[in-house]
């Protein structure tokens, strides 16, 4: 099945032509009027950026689809769910306070904040069943599972363990409770390198205790171990890495939360994502390093899998920055992902994509500029 993906650039032909006028014209071109019904609880699903972090989706932007929930009869709020590492979103105080001081208050966007997965990210959650190949069952946070319709907006950009994130990782690492992603991350915790001095830094930064000193180098209680990957972040001479041989695990067992994610929704879920500031990293990161690429515009669809296959050939298509972390593929048609995380093929998450079911690969783009 091929699926239809809008698009629209950033040029401004026109003074009535901007971006916020963009984004209500992507919404109506797919047709997500159709999904929202009078009264329905329509979760804004985003991704509100770790402090220290600016690459996050604009406020501005997000109250465009707010009013465009309200104006066809939904009651619109703001969600994620907390993190498993110990940031400035673990828990939902921080989490909110967080929010609010990257202007995503009442004021800017016209809609409430709900942390989906309760104050501490473990209290609120709903099984859902999905019988595939990783999981019989799914834990979604309550107030995602409970929602009425969702759109999900997604800011396109690399990621250190699925080579990019989209609206796929959106929907299954940021509508899953903390159970969940740590169901998700059981298949790839960190491994430290001969290398290792005994300094000691990831042993005090652990959040739950797991690393600890001996034999002259830092281990890792794999049973008290939740993947949370701190870490390889924080380790100052880089001896700590992924498991690499099992990242596509990671990600077919990713995608299998999405799939859980939407499955209660019956269609009433649209999918925008923002192909600007394409960094590296993942938002939740507490930095934003320099972009790969130009920015290239603003998509829109109905299937996940479809919107992030189109974004990642666009990014494709783009030749790359030289000043950024791009060590190769800096020509257009190169994949950007793998000229930085060249041991990872984001694309596993489009093939289990569509092979469970979740989306299709093949996409009719659609410029609504012409």
């Amino acid at each position: 099945m091929v699926s239809k993906v809008y698009f629209s650039d950033f040029r401004s032909r026109s003074i009535q032509e901007n971006k916020a006028s963009k984004i209500k014209k992507l919404f109506d071109r797919s047709r997500f009027d159709q999904f929202i019904n009078r009264n329905d609880l329509t979760a804004v699903k985003l991704h509100f950026g770790e402090e220290g972090n600016d690459s996050y989706i604009k406020p501005v932007f997000v109250r465009q689809v707010v009013d465009k929930i309200r104006e066809n009869g939904g009651k619109p709020f703001l969600t994620d769910t907390n993190t498993l590492y110990f940031g400035s979103r673990h828990d939902s105080v921080q989490h909110l306070q967080t929010a609010i001081r990257h202007g995503f208050d009442y004021a800017v966007v016209g809609a409430p904040l709900v942390i989906a997965d309760g104050l501490l990210g473990g209290g609120n959650w709903e099984e859902v069943e999905v019988g595939l190949k990783h999981f019989q069952k799914v834990k979604i946070a309550g107030d995602i599972k409970n929602t009425d319709s969702m759109v999900v907006i997604s800011h396109f950009k690399g990621h250190g363990m699925s080579g990019f994130g989209g609206a796929i990782k959106n929907l299954a690492m940021g509508c899953a409770a903390a159970p969940g992603k740590i169901e998700q991350h059981e298949c790839a915790k960190p491994i430290i390198k001969e290398a290792c001095n005994a300094c000691g830094v990831c042993v005090g930064e652990c959040p739950v205790y797991a690393m600890f000193l001996k034999d002259g180098k830092s281990q890792i209680d794999y049973e008290m171990c939740i993947g949370c990957n701190n870490c390889l972040d924080i380790c100052p001479d880089s001896v700590i890495e992924l498991d690499w041989e099992n990242l596509a695990t990671f990600m077919e067992r990713m995608v299998e939360y999405a799939y859980g994610a939407v499955k209660n929704k019956n269609g009433k879920v649209g999918y925008i994502n923002f192909l600007m500031d394409i960094t590296p990293d993942c938002d939740c990161v507490p930095w934003s390093d320099a972009p790969l690429v130009p920015d290239i515009g603003i998509l829109a669809s109905s299937d996940p899998v479809a919107l992030d296959q189109a974004s990642y050939d666009l990014i494709n298509q783009q030749p790359g920055f030289k000043n950024s972390l791009l060590e190769h593929n800096y020509h257009a048609g190169e994949d950007k992902f793998r000229g930085v995380w060249e041991k990872i093929d984001g694309r596993v998450q489009l093939n289990y994509g569509e092979e469970i079911g979740l989306g299709s690969r093949d996409y009719e783009l659609i410029n609504i500029d012409d």
